[in-house]
């Protein structure tokens, strides 16, 4: 692996995971606000596909499919997509630093992928750091931000399943022919199909109320742009470079995002489980990057392209 794509696929995992860990602090909002989950995710990938729409126009990327293109890329928009549903669903059913504490889980599903599937190397060391920012990311969560009020079962479960989902988009990116397409281009057409998926649902389900309080509007565009345009293109730019195993890793730092929005925003303290959890998850990730054989667990992708 080049150094330079080692770089910048790293970059693009810290980018990620800390864009995308603003996700439950805007979702929240907007659900305070009234608006339903599907109304939150239509206007969430609906405005993040315009503006990577308008993003990939202006840089000259080609939005050209094949047809077998256009059936893999269907696949991994349907499991974007459910990721995403399943992540709201469990925000409003059970408390977000448990549902996230969860959803952290998906490491463990893109390595048992990608050693079950795709012959990656069997290692105790990958096994061990994934366990062990997997504590991590519980300890920083065991405080907690509150308890939802709806279905527990139904939040758990959701979030159970948005670990098997967003773990098969991770794998499917690097391991199918979308590793041959265009980043940009790629992340417009899976959030395009997300997009009219909720949509869809939205209209049969009572509709998708237009948005008229400024300040709500604040919170569409948080969610949108930063925790969803710009954590979703960064996200194949990452896995396209170092693969899904490493850039999985990364995905620890989306605690430490939720840590500095509570202590900064919510005025939360920051207690010993936390700060033990930090050092869990920054040695977890020291871990990984001082390996020198990572190369030999994910299997090389052709130059990346975009």
């Amino acid at each position: 692996m080049h150094t330079g794509n080692r770089i910048i696929g790293i970059a693009s995992a810290v980018a990620s995971s800390a864009t995308f860990g603003l996700a439950p602090f805007f979702t929240l909002g907007l659900l305070a606000a009234g608006l339903s989950p599907l109304e939150v995710l239509s206007y969430r990938w609906g405005i993040a596909e315009l503006f990577l729409i308008a993003a990939g126009l202006a840089t000259g990327r080609s939005f050209r499919l094949s047809g077998r293109d256009f059936g893999v890329v269907a696949c991994l928009g349907l499991l974007r997509a459910a990721t995403s549903f399943c992540l709201v669903t469990a925000y409003a059913n059970i408390a977000s630093g448990a549902a996230s504490t969860i959803h952290f889980m998906y490491p463990l599903a893109v390595a048992a992928a990608m050693m079950l599937f795709f012959r990656e190397r069997r290692s105790l060391g990958t096994l061990a750091a994934i366990a062990v920012s997997i504590a991590g990311a519980a300890l920083l969560s065991a405080g907690g931000s509150g308890t939802g009020a709806g279905d527990p079962a139904l939040g758990t479960a959701a979030a159970c399943m948005s670990v098997l989902t967003y773990g098969g988009y991770m794998v499917g990116v690097k391991n199918t022919r979308a590793a041959r397409i265009d980043s940009t281009a790629l992340t417009c057409y899976v959030m395009g199909f997300g997009a009219l998926l909720f949509l869809a649902g939205g209209w049969l389900t009572g509709g998708v109320r237009f948005i008229d309080d400024p300040h709500t509007w604040l919170y569409v565009l948080g969610l949108a742009l930063p925790a969803t345009a710009v954590s979703n293109i960064t996200l194949v730019w990452a896995i396209k470079r170092i693969g899904p195993t490493l850039t999985s890793f990364f995905g620890a730092l989306e605690p430490l995002t939720a840590v500095a929005i509570g202590i900064r925003v919510f005025g939360e303290p920051f207690t010993l489980s936390g700060a033990v959890g930090i050092v869990l998850i920054l040695g977890a990730v020291s871990l990984v990057l001082l390996r020198r054989d990572d190369s030999d667990h994910d299997r090389e992708a052709p130059p990346p392209a975009g």
